[in-house]
């Protein structure tokens, strides 16, 4: 009986697999929004100035972070999780893709959030002169912090239990 029981849970794990499946869809929208945002970019680029240039830079480096989040989640989730990827034959293949434990996933997402903050943070502090909310730049820096705070406790508690083991 418990033979049966732990085949079934490991078998369970396949459950998952349409997650990352719909994450890879949830990429192709965030493709299609990185194009509307491109095209509106150029189309539009001889009326901005110097601020609204790198606005919209700044606007197409976050979804690029998200898109890369939405990546490391895909491969690192389903190698931690499903099944291993088979990488031989894939000359180009990320070495990392295969070798991110549930820690460095941990440590990689929260990188990748603490990206995507400090971007919404720097997009805001451009538009100091366009009549910012204070209370919302004051919130924005607040979760920055908050972001970074947990990166940093995140990444002590894990060498602390590297320490141990």
């Amino acid at each position: 009986m418990e033979k049966v029981i732990e085949r079934f849970i490991f078998v369970s794990r396949w459950i998952m697999a349409p997650f990352y499946l719909g994450l890879v869809i949830a990429l192709a929208v965030l493709l299609f929004k990185f194009g509307v945002e491109l095209l509106h970019f150029v189309t539009h680029a001889n009326e901005f100035d110097e601020a609204d240039t790198i606005l919209g830079i700044l606007a197409l480096i976050d979804l690029t972070f998200t898109g890369s989040l939405v990546i490391i989640v895909i491969f690192s989730g389903y190698e931690n999780f499903v099944s291993k990827i088979d990488a031989s034959g894939h000359s180009d293949w990320p070495e990392w893709m295969t070798k991110v434990d549930f820690s460095g996933l941990k440590q990689k997402l929260l990188a990748s959030i603490v990206a995507i903050s400090a971007i919404a943070l720097l997009k805001a502090f451009m538009n100091l002169d366009r009549g910012v909310d204070e209370k919302q730049l004051m919130w924005l820096v607040i979760i920055h912090v908050v972001f970074v705070l947990s990166g940093v406790v995140l990444a002590w508690t894990d060498k602390l239990s590297e320490k141990a083991h």
